[in-house]
């Protein structure tokens, strides 16, 4: 499952990469939030040649956060019993798959991780990596993750997860829905399993992260805590905070 936009450059190249893999029973569903660059028209070309191809044109209620739950609701409801979620910058590169599926056999929840022994962040500037650093301090620190990755985007799900966490109470429409999911997972008391990636920063197109978009989503990490203590996590209206 593979939110996008603005990928158009990448998308194509991707989706040949994890055809490549040739796993049994293995779907390819881009979730597209109406790209104006033609992102959608470029997965089209590789839908009418294989038919494990597949387009979730977004034209609504667009966001990071509901485009991925947009495509774990997909997911489900076409009978998927694992969920890989990456990018389309090939930052999450496809060769891990086969790695995280195998992993996925013995946790619930798998994590390519770039901060556990040989995993690597690569090609990336020092103020980068120190923000990250620091996000991630927080983010463990304030919901209790024993994780070290906690913004990695590159994931395995096993259907029950996903189903558990109550996909339509989720708050999240921009990126703290990484942290959500992950916090949520925590609660329901899910095994974690962190596997090593090299996780190396987009060649084609434009990062949709800027620091107003982090502050918003580390804000978004004190919410999912407040709500917790109040034992609302799970029983919020579904309405979605613009973030």
């Amino acid at each position: 499952m593979i939110p996008t936009y603005n990928e158009r450059e990448n998308i194509g190249k991707l989706i040949q990469e994890i055809l490549h893999l040739n796993i049994p029973d293995l779907h390819v569903v881009v979730v597209d939030d109406n790209s104006p660059d033609g992102t959608a028209g470029e997965v089209k070309k590789y839908i009418t040649m294989h038919p494990e191809v597949e387009l979730l044109l977004r034209t609504t209620n667009r966001g990071r956060g509901s485009a991925g739950v947009a495509g774990f609701q997909y997911a489900l409801d076409h009978g998927a019993e694992c969920v890989v979620e990456m990018d389309a910058d090939f930052s999450h590169h496809p060769r891990y798959i086969p790695d995280m599926l195998n992993a996925i056999q013995n946790a619930d929840l798998v994590i390519g991780s770039r901060f556990v022994s040989g995993g690597r962040d690569v090609n990336r500037g020092i103020v980068r990596r120190l923000v990250t650093f620091l996000a991630g301090v927080y983010v463990r620190i304030l919901l209790g993750l024993k994780i070290n990755d906690v913004s990695s985007g590159y994931r395995c799900f096993r259907r029950k997860v996903l189903e558990d966490i109550q996909l339509d109470s989720m708050i999240s429409t921009g990126p703290s829905i990484v942290s959500e999911v992950f916090y949520k997972a925590h609660v329901k008391g899910f095994s974690i399993r962190e596997i090593p990636i090299e996780f190396e920063d987009r060649i084609h197109g434009e990062t949709k992260l800027n620091y107003k978009v982090l502050l918003k989503t580390l804000l978004m990490v004190l919410k999912f805590k407040r709500l917790h203590k109040k034992g609302l996590l799970f029983k919020t209206s579904g309405k979605s905070l613009e973030i």
